[in-house]
């Protein structure tokens, strides 16, 4: 299925299906693009990783189920060599080349999964967005080097790498991101890029985007405000702010976009 954005950001999160999802934010750059070959390979893949996993009653052997079918047989794994590559953020062009960031691997891996009717979470990774699989037991694997489980040292090992050499295994970084989350934050890895290519019209439209799928996340909107301010659009900055009042109670929220409110009425 592929979604209408204004219904995405009506879902309930659990409602989302991710790869389904981020291809139809994908289809918005692709004009004319026909969507069912891809939706077909993902049935394709899901189809293999029930013959694969036959048996897998072990959490470990279902990891090992995901790494045979998504990274051995239909050779997904991270781009290394163009890392920052916008293309490795848009899922169309993910499942054309094979390759891409950790969190659009993390998407195809983790809607495998759960079409096995599997718990499957995106984690919150500093830097570094892994899988999970299992509730109260869990094992993790990282989709950007081939699936491959990962243990506590290198977990804690990723940790230092990202959040600096003293930095500690914190819960959150075990917690699963919402759905919704990490659509955002596949379309924040092509924002920041388009921002820092100098391409400010691009990078608004991607957080236009973002403020459609995740109207409840002020967050997004204050992001929304600062990019178009930076493009010069303080109408849309005022609208932006007075949308992000609407949805948030948090103080620190309502104090700085009140301020920057008045800060532009007295412009």
């Amino acid at each position: 299925m592929s979604y209408d954005l204004d219904e995405l950001g009506l879902l309930d999160d659990e409602e989302i299906e991710l790869d389904h999802a981020a291809l139809t934010l994908s289809a918005l750059d692709h004009e004319g693009v026909d969507l069912d070959p891809y939706l077909d390979l993902l049935d394709e893949i899901a189809d293999r990783l029930e013959e694969v996993a036959e048996g897998a009653d072990t959490l470990e052997a279902r990891g090992a189920a995901l790494k045979q079918v998504l990274a051995d047989e239909f050779g997904f794994i991270g781009d290394a060599a163009g890392y920052d590559a916008p293309v490795n953020a848009d899922l169309i062009r993910v499942i054309d080349r094979r390759q891409g960031l950790p969190v659009s691997l993390s998407i195809l891996y983790v809607s495998a999964a759960r079409r096995m009717g599997w718990s499957a979470w995106a984690l919150n990774t500093p830097g570094h967005v892994l899988v999970r699989l299992g509730k109260d037991r869990f094992v993790l694997l990282d989709p950007f080097h081939g699936g491959k489980p990962v243990s506590r040292g290198e977990l804690d090992a990723i940790v230092r790498q990202f959040a600096g050499p003293g930095a500690e295994l914190r819960p959150e970084y075990l917690a699963p991101i919402p759905n919704r989350a990490v659509l955002v934050r596949l379309l924040t890895n092509q924002a920041s890029r388009a921002a820092q290519a100098g391409d400010g019209a691009r990078a608004l439209v991607l957080h236009e985007r973002m403020a459609q799928i995740a109207p409840e996340y002020p967050d997004v909107w204050w992001a929304l405000v600062q990019t178009q301010l930076g493009q010069g659009d303080s109408t849309g900055a005022r609208s932006s702010l007075h949308a992000m009042l609407e949805i948030t109670r948090d103080d620190n929220y309502r104090k700085v976009a009140n301020a920057l409110l008045e800060k532009l009425a007295a412009g």
